[in-house]
């Protein structure tokens, strides 16, 4: 068995790990030593497990802490004895008991020897690998294997793209019926996580044109064919990043401008209701005014108060007409 540690958090179980991958007789073994051309996979590792590793392969602990931070940039580094390439990967996050997207680091490094790849937790883009998903896959083929890597990456943001654009059409039709804030904030948070998407999938995009001209990593000509379809499948991303931000933009903004519409018409009708019903009180206020009755005209009528009152309900009628072929209800 891979050396396993755990940690434990607020209601929530954290699984710090080393573990340590050969692929023999084309099968994907799990080993408990290291050994040349092997795969160690390092998940939210401690300070420790990273100082172990340093020491053992002649790594700057700072190149194996950097993936741990959420705001590290894509970039590649090459070294004497190794070389690090650090891409964005995107990840699942959980909040108001919903799954939405953000990207995170993951580090990737290769020695003379083998491959070590660091992440704050364990991705899909990982575990394809670890479980023998990936045809054609072979730890001790270096190069092909971060390429391999890299490709599944790219092809986990167009997963999730297409994710994102069914939940934008299913809050859409929702907001169709309710209108209400809760529809609007979801739209915005998906919005976010294309922004997030975005950002990475560029950052990536320039790592991997520094791959196409860095010789120490770059070593036969197919791998420069599947760096080829990584770019290929990265650029696609990106375009369909950019379609469905634009997308989302546009409907939040048509139905921002349809919920400001029909609060104008609501307005727009009480203050028409609001004028109406204000001339039976004006007629009411005049003749209920302490002045002598002999100075009002129906005062001293019997019917006075119906005459009034029909005068009150003509004058209504009439201006709701206006009204209402003005378009004003």
């Amino acid at each position: 068995m891979a050396k396993e540690l755990f940690r434990y958090g607020k209601g929530k179980e954290n699984k710090r790990m080393i573990r340590i991958f050969k692929t023999e007789d084309g099968m994907i073994h799990q080993k408990d030593e290291a050994e040349s051309g092997c795969w160690i996979a390092l998940t939210d590792p401690t300070a420790t497990e990273i100082l172990e590793i340093a020491n053992k392969f002649k790594i700057d602990p700072d190149h194996l802490k950097a993936p741990l931070d959420e705001e590290e940039r894509s970039r590649i580094e090459s070294e004497d004895h190794y070389s690090l390439i650090l891409v964005d990967i995107p990840a699942i996050e959980e909040r108001n008991e919903k799954d939405w997207y953000v990207t995170i680091p993951m580090g990737i490094i290769m020695t003379e020897d083998m491959i070590v790849t660091v992440c704050l937790e364990d991705t899909p883009v990982l575990t394809a690998f670890m479980d023998g998903r990936v045809r054609d896959f072979y730890t001790f083929m270096k190069t092909r294997f971060i390429l391999q890597i890299l490709y599944k990456n790219a092809s986990l943001y167009l997963q999730y793209l297409r994710i994102i654009d069914k939940k934008s059409e299913v809050v859409e039709r929702e907001l169709h019926k309710s209108q209400k804030n809760r529809e609007l904030i979801e739209l915005l948070e998906l919005e976010k996580s294309l922004v997030y998407f975005t950002t990475s999938l560029r950052s990536n995009e320039v790592v991997f044109e520094k791959l196409l001209k860095n010789e120490k990593i770059k070593k036969y000509p197919e791998d420069t064919e599947l760096l080829e379809d990584v770019i290929i499948e990265n650029k696609q991303a990106i375009e369909m990043a950019n379609i469905y931000s634009g997308i989302l933009s546009g409907t939040m903004d048509a139905f921002a401008s349809v919920i400001s519409n029909n609060l104008n018409i609501v307005m727009k009708f009480l203050a028409t209701i609001t004028i109406v019903m204000s001339i039976p009180t004006m007629v009411a206020s005049f003749y209920g005014m302490n002045v002598n009755p002999a100075g009002m005209p129906y005062a001293q009528s019997i019917y006075g108060f119906w005459a009034v009152l029909g005068f009150a309900a003509a004058l209504s009628l009439l201006v709701a007409l206006i009204f209402s072929k003005k378009d004003l209800f």
